[in-house]
């Protein structure tokens, strides 16, 4: 019977998310879909990026960190301020400045049409990867305890899943994600502090439960320790530079901010998002000791990315489950349907390059629809990939293919920002940025063995960069 009730609320929460995209979507253009008209209201941005950033993955493993690596995820949160600020005054001027459609864009006007390529290539890897494994996390949780009942097989929960992210993104696309990622945004939120609420003041009270909290090590949030991969002053450096690549440099997150109508909305945007951000990670990491106190209290030995959803569904009342499950389908889109719409984008204009092409309105609307089903199928591909390898951590598996897919574009943009030297041949771009992550990964794997036990943790996308940026100064010369 329970399972029923929550069929029925996933149900109509993707009705709901129909009926806004027929509102939205109605006598949109192609460039309602890639840039919203420019037109966007800032608050709203600012708002649904929210839900953008922390996803289901955010959702369900923050949370389950916090046994093994305490508040630790906090110095990253530092980490992301500063990195929102460099995005705000000084990557959005640029592309303000620029009038950009695709950020990739500047690349080819600063190194020529292979940088281009290559950079706008390198975003379509990394979203692709790391939405889908965000959207597998979630996918999964629902199935296991939601589905299963119903003897609904993985595959066409996953299906059924992406139609839906495909249909009410399909006309509309930036202009209409930007309100459905308020309205994803909102439950989400609302979902993560009835779960605070509620098992802080489960058992002997909410007193009783914080003087529990206080003899564990939950709240230690600097680690001194050098060697370790969550040494402070890596993770900070790390985060910023986190932000910067995987916000700043990122199609998806920029295309919201940039359908703001001005620069200076879209630095307002920018900084208060980047404030909310930070105190909502600091809830998770509440969530995530507090669900730790939960389990061992009833003995439960939960960790790690089931620790939530099994204390939720299975050992709260119904009434909390409910909201949980609409908060997790609320973590769920977002992040799924922004970086379909954003690949979809990069590689129409990027990619195809159909705003250069002499294409009718009608055309490049055929083309540009028929790119969004291919990726919808792609990432079905790529769920089925994350199924079989079915970790049990997958924040750790996104944060690290990051560090790899995001440092040549980190790179690409900090040599054009930073130089003023040209590349002498434009096509070594290329050979650079697949250098970069190779040389990356092996160092990685023998640093350990070359110091003494030094771990390279999330610094890892600031040393594939650095490589990119150093491969491109060997090979420029001075800007005449």
């Amino acid at each position: 019977m329970f399972s029923t009730i929550l069929f029925i609320i996933v149900v109509l929460y993707f009705s709901l998310l129909l009926a806004v995209a027929w509102y939205t979507g109605r006598n949109t253009t192609n460039e309602s879909f890639f840039i919203g008209n420019r037109n966007s209201n800032w608050m709203l941005v600012a708002f649904g990026m929210i839900g953008t950033s922390l996803s289901g993955v955010t959702f369900i493993s923050v949370p389950g960190t916090v046994l093994t690596n305490h508040f630790y995820y906090l110095q990253i949160v530092f980490g992301y301020l500063i990195g929102y600020a460099i995005i705000a005054f000084v990557l959005l001027p640029l592309y303000y400045k620029m009038q950009l459609t695709s950020i990739y864009y500047y690349l080819e006007k600063r190194f020529g049409i292979y940088a281009y390529k290559v950079g706008a290539l390198f975003f379509i890897l990394s979203r692709t990867v790391g939405a889908t494994a965000r959207l597998y996390l979630v996918i999964n949780v629902l199935q296991l305890f939601v589905l299963n009942s119903f003897h609904v097989p993985f595959w066409v929960t996953a299906f059924i899943i992406l139609l839906m992210i495909l249909l009410y993104t399909f006309k509309g696309g930036v202009k209409t994600i930007v309100f459905t990622d308020t309205l994803q945004t909102t439950g989400m939120l609302i979902g993560l502090m009835v779960c605070i609420w509620y098992i802080l003041n489960n058992g002997n009270g909410a007193n009783a439960n914080w003087e529990s909290l206080r003899n564990h090590d939950y709240f230690e949030v600097f680690n001194t320790d050098i060697k370790s991969k969550t040494f402070f002053l890596k993770q900070i450096i790390g985060g910023a530079f986190i932000t910067i690549a995987m916000t700043g440099l990122d199609q998806e997150m920029m295309q919201k901010n940039i359908s703001v109508n001005t620069l200076k909305l879209s630095q307002r945007n920018m900084l208060s998002f980047s404030w909310v951000m930070a105190i909502v990670n600091g809830l998770f990491l509440l969530l995530g000791a507090l669900l730790y106190l939960y389990s061992d209290t009833h003995n439960l030995a939960l960790k790690g990315d089931d620790l939530f959803p099994t204390i939720a569904l299975q050992h709260l009342p119904q009434w909390v489950a409910i909201i949980f499950v609409i908060a997790l389908i609320s973590a769920l889109f977002p992040s799924a349907d922004g970086a379909l719409t954003a690949l979809t984008s990069s590689f129409c204009i990027d990619i195809l390059g159909i705003r250069k092409k002499e294409w009718t309105e009608s055309k490049q609307m055929n083309v540009r629809k028929t790119i969004h089903i291919l990726f919808a199928i792609i990432f079905m591909i790529a769920i089925g990939v994350f199924k079989a390898i079915d970790s049990k951590s997958i924040i750790n598996i996104i944060l690290d293919l990051a560090g790899y897919t995001y440092g040549p574009l980190l790179g690409l943009f900090a040599f054009g920002i930073l130089t003023k030297r040209s590349i002498r041949d434009n096509a070594s771009v290329i050979i650079i940025c697949i250098l970069a992550p190779i040389l990356s990964y092996l160092i990685t794997n023998h640093i350990s063995a070359w110091t003494g036990g030094y771990q390279i943790g999330i610094e890892l996308l600031l040393l594939n960069g650095l490589i990119t940026f150093t491969g491109l100064f060997i090979l420029s010369t001075n800007a005449k």
